[in-house]
Protein backbone atom coordinates (compact mmCIF):
# COMPACT_ATOMS: atom_id res chain seq x y z
CA UNK A 1 0.00 0.00 0.00
CA UNK A 2 1.55 3.77 -0.57
CA UNK A 3 2.10 6.45 1.16
CA UNK A 4 0.88 9.40 0.81
CA UNK A 5 3.11 12.45 1.18
CA UNK A 6 1.22 15.73 0.49
CA UNK A 7 2.99 18.22 -1.77
CA UNK A 8 1.26 21.40 -0.63
CA UNK A 9 4.25 24.27 -0.70
CA UNK A 10 7.36 25.25 -3.10
CA UNK A 11 9.79 24.04 -1.29
CA UNK A 12 8.02 20.38 -0.96
CA UNK A 13 7.59 20.46 -4.55
CA UNK A 14 11.21 21.29 -5.26
CA UNK A 15 12.40 18.34 -2.69
CA UNK A 16 10.21 16.25 -5.11
CA UNK A 17 12.19 17.15 -7.98
CA UNK A 18 15.57 17.05 -6.20
CA UNK A 19 14.95 13.51 -4.84
CA UNK A 20 14.52 12.74 -8.13
CA UNK A 21 18.20 12.64 -8.99
CA UNK A 22 18.70 10.04 -6.62
CA UNK A 23 15.78 7.86 -7.19
CA UNK A 24 12.65 7.55 -8.85
CA UNK A 25 9.56 9.43 -7.45
CA UNK A 26 6.00 9.26 -8.36
CA UNK A 27 4.05 12.66 -8.65
CA UNK A 28 0.07 12.40 -8.50
CA UNK A 29 -2.03 15.66 -9.18
CA UNK A 30 -5.52 15.42 -8.09
CA UNK A 31 -8.50 17.00 -8.18
CA UNK A 32 -10.80 16.60 -5.31
CA UNK A 33 -13.99 16.67 -7.08
CA UNK A 34 -13.08 14.67 -9.84
CA UNK A 35 -14.27 10.83 -9.55
CA UNK A 36 -11.96 9.87 -12.51
CA UNK A 37 -8.96 11.38 -10.16
CA UNK A 38 -10.37 9.67 -6.64
CA UNK A 39 -10.59 6.69 -8.78
CA UNK A 40 -7.05 6.63 -10.53
CA UNK A 41 -5.99 7.42 -6.64
CA UNK A 42 -7.50 4.53 -5.49
CA UNK A 43 -5.71 2.82 -8.15
CA UNK A 44 -2.32 4.11 -7.83
CA UNK A 45 -2.36 3.50 -3.83
CA UNK A 46 -2.08 0.29 -4.08
CA UNK A 47 1.32 0.39 -5.46
CA UNK A 48 4.55 -0.21 -2.91
CA UNK A 49 5.76 3.42 -3.21
CA UNK A 50 5.61 7.07 -2.32
CA UNK A 51 3.11 9.19 -3.27
CA UNK A 52 3.51 12.79 -3.46
CA UNK A 53 0.21 14.19 -4.37
CA UNK A 54 -0.61 17.64 -4.81
CA UNK A 55 -4.29 18.46 -4.46
CA UNK A 56 -5.15 21.12 -7.48
CA UNK A 57 -7.53 22.96 -6.22
CA UNK A 58 -5.96 23.89 -2.85
CA UNK A 59 -2.43 24.48 -5.06
CA UNK A 60 -3.15 25.85 -8.23
CA UNK A 61 0.20 27.48 -8.14
CA UNK A 62 2.11 24.48 -7.99
CA UNK A 63 0.19 22.88 -10.26
CA UNK A 64 1.24 25.47 -13.14
CA UNK A 65 4.83 24.74 -11.81
CA UNK A 66 4.32 21.32 -12.13
CA UNK A 67 3.66 21.74 -15.91
CA UNK A 68 6.47 24.12 -16.73
CA UNK A 69 8.87 21.93 -15.24
CA UNK A 70 7.89 18.73 -16.89
CA UNK A 71 6.38 20.50 -20.12
CA UNK A 72 3.23 18.85 -20.02
CA UNK A 73 0.28 20.47 -20.05
CA UNK A 74 -1.88 20.91 -16.07
CA UNK A 75 -4.25 17.76 -16.55
CA UNK A 76 -6.59 16.29 -13.10
CA UNK A 77 -5.38 13.30 -12.82
CA UNK A 78 -2.15 13.47 -13.78
CA UNK A 79 0.66 11.03 -13.02
CA UNK A 80 4.23 10.89 -13.12
CA UNK A 81 7.31 9.26 -12.38
CA UNK A 82 10.26 11.51 -12.76
CA UNK A 83 13.86 10.33 -12.47
CA UNK A 84 16.70 13.73 -13.15
CA UNK A 85 13.59 16.08 -12.97
CA UNK A 86 12.24 14.77 -15.99
CA UNK A 87 9.16 12.28 -16.56
CA UNK A 88 9.96 8.55 -17.42
CA UNK A 89 6.08 8.48 -17.10
CA UNK A 90 3.39 10.37 -17.69
CA UNK A 91 -0.49 9.72 -18.20
CA UNK A 92 -3.68 11.01 -17.10
CA UNK A 93 -6.98 10.59 -16.66
CA UNK A 94 -7.74 6.78 -17.43
CA UNK A 95 -4.53 6.53 -19.19
CA UNK A 96 -2.98 6.56 -15.42
CA UNK A 97 -2.34 2.89 -15.29
CA UNK A 98 -1.04 1.39 -12.03
CA UNK A 99 0.78 -1.82 -13.24
CA UNK A 100 2.89 0.95 -15.51
CA UNK A 101 3.27 3.58 -13.07
CA UNK A 102 5.13 0.74 -10.26
CA UNK A 103 7.28 -0.51 -13.63
CA UNK A 104 8.38 2.98 -14.03
CA UNK A 105 9.06 3.40 -10.62
CA UNK A 106 10.74 0.62 -9.90
CA UNK A 107 13.36 1.14 -12.84
CA UNK A 108 16.83 1.63 -11.24
CA UNK A 109 18.22 4.38 -11.60
CA UNK A 110 21.56 2.98 -13.37
CA UNK A 111 19.69 1.76 -15.87
CA UNK A 112 17.45 5.12 -16.76
CA UNK A 113 21.14 6.80 -17.03
CA UNK A 114 22.44 4.77 -19.45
Amino acid sequence: MAIINKVDTSDKLDAVFDRSYREPVILFKHSSTCGISAHALEMAMEIDADINLLVIQENRDLSRSVADRTGYAHQSPQAFVLVSGKPVYHATHYGIDPSRLAEAFSVPLVQIES
